[in-house]
């Protein structure tokens, strides 16, 4: 490279400000010829001379310029500032008149792209409400404002008042209007700048954000400037010389279409000798569409007079009269609320009952508040029945013990309604019904409300072809019937089965059936007893021992027990596809004598589960998914007993699975769960109601008497709070006692080893903390804003805890762009992990987000560490699980929902659960993957909570949760005494 002087260098030095030229703006008023038939060629722009604004200014504009300093008397000069140098950064004009100017021209020529402006630049047609904040600036950056002709002075105006007034137009050669009617308007505007009268010829808008005026002295222009608000009348009226004529020809349209703008928009004075109409306020009205088959059309809107109609919802048009409109519309809908429970709507369709109550109610509701109603099409004829409806049920026991006939009439003002379309509205949810011949009624009465709950969960009216019967284990039905009869017969005949209880003083004991081969621990021995005591005399029930008692080698012995003392129909075991294959092996080797088919998928087109017969069958075993889908062919077979393995799965009374359990025909119903009560005592009625059908009155009742007082705490006024909870704890324990069965490990499992649980409090990276804040602001903002209508919102609400609960764990969770944010309970599980690789542990680590299942999966494997892993969607669950177990795995990773229940993991003695669920009974479950029969070493259960986040509220929750089940359910032994006359007593007596 040459070594020869280069000073280019310099170029990367900014010149000093003091060798720059300043720079300001220069501003002319210009004019261009009108356009007429004498100027049909171009019409150059030029400057705008006193005589020109004498004479003729034709089109005026307002164009400004740079200008760089001179020297001498010339101050200012045009010289080589063109608005291409000037924007340019770097020259040698003053840097911030540089970029000052460079943002003009952004503001006021998008398409500019460089060196194709012209000398001046116009200002009247810029629209950017930037333009007069930008022109304010210029003074920050000392930028003069410079008239750039000699005669002509730039004053800026403050105090600006535009208006429009309104007088008759003479017209008429004597110059004087007759009465101000049949004559025109004439229109000026009318302009005042720093409390002087402007001539409106003078006067041209800047956009729609201020305005230039000049005023003419000898041979000298004043050229004011003024920053103002301009509505489009007035800016329209100013750009066309400040004046305009409404022909008297034309005047009606004028006051119809135009006036009503005028006055609402902008000031208008008119003159003494001139009469306008007043304006009309807006009418309401209601526009009708009559279709057939009992469909109308409706749609509320505003009618202006002549403006025509508006949509009924705010609207920004500014012809509108907005507190006009408030008023009536608060009318309106008033009244549309007094006639309807259906939320208000501008516009919409109705059909059936609905139209009929809006043809009669909500039509005369709204003319009466003086909505104009206009109606196409004809109208039917409806009318409604308000009379209180009289609800007569009877139940009577029908020749076949399974089925009940029910009796039901209802009556109003006389006339009896009919009962196949009355119960297809009660089961839809319908609010009202309407009759073939127009009449129509209320389904929204006192007296129907317990028929509404009733067909809540009814079976579908196809079965009812002979007429209304109610199966006995539809217990729903049953129970809602018992509260509106005075007594229901299927509940009093299900009482006396249960009699037979009474005659046994305590749970007699048999011997193992033939068909066990396996050695029952003692307390399996009493749960089999307890069993075989509920299938003696047909009844169900619930076996809710803990986790890795072996509920399932209890439940074979049953099968086996009903199958020696004559059951001749196979048994029904229906458990999550998860654990089939375990109830297969523990079939096979614990009681190889009883034949079991497996029906885990659905029929072909067509066929169903359970074709191909199930001849010489002692047992069936199916999952959830299968009966649910095949719902009609396991109801057609008649079991022997169904056995519900991981009953927690139809904890839901309102799903087609609980409908599927509830159809089935079974001599009797038993349910086998860790977790009766996950969530609230709903969950175990609803488990009560498929087993113990008639225990309760109803999921009313069940709700008053017991949810409201021990879990809302709600009591009667005349009651103590905690003496009539804790009376209500009792009542419930005894009602329930002969129908659970609930043993924990302490209790009856002391070879078990000890199991120690620990909370890991793990606190978050500073840039975790942050993210995790900010969405937590966001987030409670927007689910407290939705908590007072929480049944409509509780997706919404249920995402926005999700999303918390997800950031919680790691932000990468939900936004990628924040992957690169680390997760300290992630760093805190793989030295734990690494700790006990090296002592030779196993661990299981559980989670709810298998998103984070996989970043734990990757954190271990980067380390070294050898891993299963288990979701919903792996293919091969099996091999994962053998692999583990065979010892070739260090870390076994599962999804709570897909490896919580149905396993037995005994090799691993370590369990990480990385993040709380909303119920403790799902963790436990977890949990007992490892610590059940088989373990022999000491089980440490971690749970790994953020501090400060919303898993600490979900573990607060969790307590309170396991405070209710305890106070229920784990009372000592308290479903492993014997049953006693008491217990039987308070089992009958209500």
């Amino acid at each position: 490279m040459s070594r020869t002087a280069d000073r280019t260098w310099r170029s990367l030095i900014p010149a000093p400000e003091h060798d720059r030229f300043p720079l300001a703006l220069g501003v002319e008023l210009r004019r261009r010829d009108r356009a007429d038939e004498r100027h049909w060629s171009a019409r150059p722009l030029r400057t705008a001379t006193a005589r020109d604004l004498v004479r003729d200014p034709g089109e005026l504009f307002l164009g400004v310029r740079p200008l760089r300093g001179g020297t001498g008397e010339r101050a200012w000069i045009h010289g080589d500032a063109t608005w291409d140098a000037v924007r340019r950064p770097g020259t040698r004009f003053a840097s911030a008149h540089s970029r000052w100017f460079a943002d003009l021209l952004s503001i006021a020529r998008d398409s500019l792209l460089s060196g194709t402006a012209g000398d001046w630049l116009l200002l009247d047609p810029v629209e950017s409400p930037l333009l007069w904040e930008h022109l304010r600036r210029a003074g920050e950056v000392g930028l003069p404002f410079v008239a750039t002709e000699k005669n002509t002075t730039l004053r800026w105006v403050s105090d600006v008042r535009v208006a429009i007034h309104a007088r008759p137009d003479s017209g008429g050669p004597d110059g004087a209007a007759a009465n101000g009617r049949g004559t025109g308007i004439l229109l000026t505007a009318d302009v005042e700048l720093d409390g002087r009268a402007a001539e409106p010829s003078t006067v041209r808008p800047i956009g729609s954000g201020g305005l230039h005026a000049h005023h003419v002295t000898g041979t000298s222009v004043e050229l004011r400037l003024a920053e103002h608000r301009l509505e489009e009348p007035v800016r329209a009226l100013l750009a066309r010389g400040g004046s305009l004529v409404v022909d008297a020809a034309d005047r009606p349209a004028f006051e119809c279409e135009a006036l009503p703008i005028l006055r609402r928009r902008v000031t208008l004075s008119v003159a003494d000798d001139l009469t306008l109409p007043e304006t009309p306020p807006p009418r309401p009205v209601l526009s009708l569409i009559h279709r057939r088959r009992d469909v109308v059309d409706f749609r509320v809107e505003w009618e202006y007079s002549g403006l025509g109609r508006y949509p009924f919802d705010d609207g920004a048009e500014p012809e509108r009269d907005v507190d006009a409109e408030r008023d009536l519309r608060e009318e309106v809908v008033r009244a549309w609320q007094g006639a309807t429970e259906t939320p208000f709507s501008s516009s919409g369709r109705v059909r059936d009952a609905e139209a009929a109550e809006f043809a009669t109610r909500v039509t005369a509701a709204l003319e009466a508040c003086g909505v104009i109603v206009v109606v196409t099409g004809t109208p039917r004829r409806y009318h409604e029945l308000t009379g209180v409806p009289q609800i007569t049920i009877s139940t009577v026991e029908s020749t076949d013990p399974d089925w009940f006939d029910l009796g039901v009439i209802v009556r109003i003002d006389g006339r009896a309604i009919p009962f196949e379309p009355l119960f297809r509205a009660l089961s839809l949810r319908r609010s009202k019904l309407l009759l073939v011949d127009g009449s129509w009624f209320s389904l929204r009465h006192p007296s129907l409300d317990r028929l509404r709950e009733l067909i809540e969960e009814a079976v579908e009216l196809a079965e009812w072809e002979t007429g209304p019967r109610i199966h006995r284990t539809q217990v729903s039905l049953w129970a809602d019937f018992e509260d509106l009869a005075d007594e229901a017969r299927p509940a009093v005949a299900w009482r006396e089965r249960a009699r037979g209880l009474s005659r046994a003083e305590d749970v007699p004991a048999s011997p193992t059936p033939a068909a066990i081969t396996a050695d029952l621990r003692p307390y399996q021995r009493e749960g089999v007893d307890w069993l075989s005591l509920l299938w003696s005399h047909r009844l169900g029930g619930i076996l809710a021992d803990d986790m890795g008692l072996g509920k399932t080698l209890q439940l074979l012995s049953l099968v086996a027990r009903a199958r020696e003392h004559g059951a001749t129909r196979p048994c029904l075991v229906v458990a999550p596809t998860s654990v089939l294959g375990t109830w297969a092996e523990e079939a096979r080797r614990f009681a190889p004598g009883l034949s079991l088919v497996v029906r885990d998928r659905t029929g072909a087109a067509g066929g169903s589960a359970l074709d191909g017969g199930l001849d010489g069958v002692d047992m069936v075993l199916t999952s959830y998914a299968v009966l649910r889908i095949d719902a009609d062919a396991f109801a057609a077979q008649e079991w022997a007993a169904v056995i519900l393995d991981e009953a927690q799965n139809v904890k839901n009374p309102a799903t087609r699975l609980h409908r599927a359990v509830a159809g089935l025909q079974a001599e009797a119903v038993y349910a086998a769960t860790g977790t009766p009560i996950e969530n609230g005592l709903a969950d175990l009625w609803a488990l009560l109601s498929l087993t113990s059908p008639g225990l309760f009155a109803s999921g009313r009742r069940f709700r008053e008497q017991y949810i409201q007082p021990i879990e809302d705490g709600k009591v009667p006024e005349n009651a103590e709070g905690a003496p009539y909870r804790r009376a209500r704890i009792e009542r419930l324990r005894r009602r329930i006692r002969p129908f659970v069965l609930r043993r924990t490990k302490e209790l009856v499992a002391s070879d078990l080893p000890e199991r120690q649980e620990q909370v890991l409090r793990i606190e978050l990276g500073s840039a975790h903390r942050a993210r995790y804040d900010a969405v937590l602001q966001r987030e409670r903002q927007k689910v407290l804003g939705l908590l007072p209508d929480l049944d409509r919102h509780r997706f919404t609400v249920f995402r926005s805890l999700t999303l918390l609960r997800m950031m919680s764990l790691a932000p990468g969770l939900v936004s990628p762009a924040d992957a690169g944010i680390g997760s300290t309970k992630l760093d805190a599980l793989v030295e734990h992990i690494a700790e006990l690789r090296a002592e030779g542990h196993r661990a299981l680590v559980f989670s709810q987000f298998t998103s984070f299942l996989r970043l734990a999966e990757r954190r271990l494997q980067e380390v070294g560490a050898r891993t299963a892993y288990l979701d919903g969607s792996t293919r091969d669950r099996a091999a994962e699980i053998a692999r583990f177990r065979a010892g070739d795995d260090d870390v076994f990773l599962l999804s709570l929902k897909a490896g919580g229940v149905g396993l037995t993991l005994t090799e691993a003695d370590y369990v990480f659960l990385l993040d709380p669920w909303w119920n403790p009974a799902a963790e436990a479950q977890a949990a007992d993957r490892a610590h059940r029969i088989g373990q022999r070493n000491r089980v440490f259960v971690y749970r790994m909570i953020a501090a400060g986040t919303i898993e600490e509220k979900v573990l607060d929750l969790q307590r309170r949760k396991a405070r209710l089940t305890a106070a229920v359910l784990d009372d000592d032994d308290l479903f492993a005494q014997a049953l006693t006359a008491e217990d039987i007593r308070d089992l009958l007596v209500p």
